[in-house]
């Protein structure tokens, strides 16, 4: 006979977060197509350096109010001069 206790003492596995299904995802693929998941062209850097880009991109959107290419942005003096690569001084290539 089950009691309310046993019920109750029973644990449900949680459902995995929409990032974490979204991760597990990434890696199933990148483990299909021999994809390294760590290194110089590893999943991870790739990963990361895309989610650092966007942020910065939708941090500059939000910040000067107009998406980038809108002309909104044309003329008032708070525009986007676009990107370039940046080498720090000292940097070994």
């Amino acid at each position: 006979m089950t009691t309310l206790d046993d019920v109750t003492t029973r644990k449900k596995k949680p459902q995995p977060s929409a990032e974490a299904a979204v991760a597990a995802e990434l890696v199933r693929l990148a483990k299909e197509q021999g994809l390294s998941l760590t290194g110089p062209d590893g999943l991870l850097k790739r990963f990361t350096k895309t989610v650092l880009e966007t942020a910065l991109s939708e941090e500059m959107t939000e910040h000067l109010g107009y998406e980038k290419h809108d002309p909104a942005g044309a003329g008032s003096g708070n525009i986007r001069n676009g990107t370039a690569w940046v080498v720090p001084p000292g940097a070994v290539d």
